[in-house]
């Protein structure tokens, strides 16, 4: 690499670099963006190819390992929970008998209905029955009756 060009070229290695993370959702090569900076300035102070190919590598990877799982807690610390995970653990009345061979079962969680499924075919709920939500599987909620006693 001509030592003129080599900055340069580690340089547009850069803006392709960001121009990628600005397109995309998430963090994904702004790691390789750092590794590529780091070798565009070797490449400027005179270091060997094969000296700015191991600091990208090496600077990319320590990038991605020790500040990627920081910065990835840190932009997801304001995520709130969708309705629908808000819905586990809670507990609803049946308002529909649930059985799955028959392919019915409604459930009443609030003031909203939504169809209900035990994991198992041969568990019927009647009606009135109090459940509790242990999963969501696409539009249907996979529930359990509540046992008293």
């Amino acid at each position: 690499m001509d030592i003129a060009m080599g900055p340069l070229i580690w340089l547009g290695i850069v803006a392709l670099f960001l121009v990628i993370e600005a397109a995309t959702v998430g963090l994904t090569t702004i790691w390789f963006a750092g590794g590529a900076l780091i070798a565009a300035i070797a490449a400027w102070i005179g270091a060997g190819e094969a000296v700015q190919w191991i600091l990208f590598i090496a600077v990319s990877l320590v990038l991605l390992i020790f500040t990627r799982p920081v910065a990835v807690r840190y932009m997801n610390k304001d995520v709130e929970k969708t309705n629908v995970e808000r819905l586990m653990g809670q507990k609803a009345v049946v308002i529909q008998e649930i059985d799955n061979l028959n392919q019915t079962g409604l459930i009443r969680v609030g003031d909203v209905e939504w169809m209900a499924r035990t994991k198992s075919d041969d568990v019927q709920i009647p009606e009135k029955a109090v459940v509790v939500i242990k999963e969501v599987q696409g539009v249907k909620l996979i529930v359990e009756e509540v046992k008293e006693g």
